[in-house]
């Protein structure tokens, strides 16, 4: 019984076979109890029949006659007077002596039964009054041979076992069927689980029926193309990591052992220091951008927000920039209304700008221009926009460029390609301050970023 569809067969059919027990059992009753209540109303009403020809004529030749008929048929009939004596009887007197020695104390005139245990007795009986002008004069009892109901019931219970075993043969066949099918999409899924577990995401279910079902395959399917993407993202970080720390450590050490080893003049080993703290710093920005990742991660990321003059911060941010983007003949418009302030992180909201202005610069030739505008929406939300007109975004890299170690530039040249956490550690800035950010960006004519924060009034 380790099979799903073993035990899900069985399930069923415990249940289903429960189910038609009952109500064969149920039906069975019912129809033997209502054939012998109709046994006992046809018995009853025959009674009544010779209760009225005998109330018209009540003498000897009228009393034979009537139980010279039943003598005849499968009933019998014995016609007492009013003290018990029997007048007549189609039946032999000892049969039924105990039937008709019963009191009655009150005979209704459609009839009352005298015996029903059909089971237990060998006659069910009923009884009629017989009354001549008004006045109880005798009794008719009607007997039944149980054989005869016994010989019924006998083949109903033939009829209704031949249905049940039926019943049970097309229910078993169905249950199988019915088992299969819906074990044949958790086999496969299992199947799928397995592999998944095996660090093999290239799985593929069938599309099935629109069901809880198929809500699992989808999940599964799309569980499975997660972890395809995060097991190539997470290669492809650690390729980027190791060259992006391989690299300055290289510099680092090569160009020491070049002042170590060398007598250098003034100037070269000045060239060849500056190399070595160009390379440091790049190596601990990374190095940090690896922590902030870290503390975002385990929510110990810590936001001190005070209230902030936008326009003079985004001066400030203008001055630092500037020279960056004269140096790759750039040019930097920043637009930043007068009295706009934002409750944020001064060092934190810095980073994300100069992240977002550090990639202007990477992807855009000389003679471009990033437009930097600060403005309140039709919301009363602070709205900073940073648009250029660069390379621009691939279509198909727009989804997953704040993804972490995501690079949409995959060379890993000096001049382009960073460690690709760069928008990753923006987006999570921004929803740390309660903002959001958005991306609009078409090849070869520019990227846009919006950001959108609560705005502040005036203190």
């Amino acid at each position: 019984m380790k099979k799903l569809s073993i035990k899900l067969g069985a399930l069923f059919f415990l249940i289903i076979f429960g189910l038609e027990t009952f109500m064969f059992s149920f039906l069975h009753s019912n129809i033997v109890e209502s054939r012998i209540e109709e046994e006992l109303l046809a018995l009853q009403a025959r009674g009544n029949s010779h209760r009225s020809i005998l109330e018209k004529s009540l003498d000897s030749d009228t009393i034979s006659h009537v139980t010279l008929m039943e003598s005849e048929a499968n009933t019998d009939v014995v016609v007492t007077d009013i003290k018990g004596q029997v007048l007549d009887s189609s039946v032999p007197i000892e049969y039924i002596t105990q039937y008709i020695e019963r009191s009655f104390s009150s005979i209704p005139r459609k009839g009352q039964v005298v015996e029903d245990n059909w089971k237990e007795e060998s006659y069910i009986s009923t009884v009629s009054l017989l009354e001549i002008n008004g006045e109880p004069a005798g009794h008719v009892f009607m007997f039944q041979n149980t054989e005869s109901i016994h010989s019924l019931i006998d083949r109903l219970n033939e009829h209704f076992l031949l249905a049940g075993l039926i019943a049970v043969f097309l229910t078993f066949i169905i249950i199988i069927f019915l088992s299969k099918a819906l074990a044949k999409p958790l086999i496969k899924m299992k199947e799928a689980t397995s592999k998944i577990s095996k660090g093999d995401f290239s799985v593929s279910l069938p599309k099935i029926r629109k069901d809880e079902l198929g809500d699992l395959a989808k999940s599964i399917q799309l569980l499975a193309n997660d972890l395809s993407y995060l097991k190539q993202e997470r290669n492809d970080f650690l390729a980027s990591i190791s060259h992006e720390l391989r690299t300055p450590l290289t510099y680092i050490k090569g160009y020491t052992n070049i002042i170590h080893r060398r007598n250098l003049s003034i100037e070269e080993r000045e060239k060849y220091v500056s190399i070595i703290l160009e390379e440091t710093n790049r190596l601990s920005d990374l190095v940090t951008d690896l922590f902030d990742l870290a503390k975002i991660d385990k929510n110990s990321f810590v936001i001190q927000k005070r209230l902030i003059d936008l326009s003079n911060f985004m001066l400030k941010i203008e001055q630092k920039f500037s020279p960056a983007y004269q140096e790759k003949n750039i040019s930097l418009v920043v637009r930043c209304p007068d009295d706009l302030f934002i409750k944020a992180d001064p060092l934190r909201l810095e980073q994300i700008i100069f992240n977002l202005l550090d990639n202007s610069i990477k992807y855009s030739s000389s003679g471009a221009k990033t437009i930097l505008t600060v403005m309140r929406n039709s919301n009363q939300d602070v709205q900073i926009t940073i648009k250029d007109n660069g390379k621009g975004i691939p279509k198909k890299d727009i989804p997953y460029i704040f993804n972490r170690f995501y690079r949409v530039e995959k060379s890993r040249t000096r001049t382009l390609g960073g460690s690709g956490m760069g928008l990753a550690i923006v987006k999570e800035l921004v929803h740390a301050h309660g903002g959001t950010i958005k991306v609009k960006s078409e090849e070869n004519k520019g990227t846009e970023f919006e950001l959108t924060f609560k705005g502040e009034e005036k203190r």
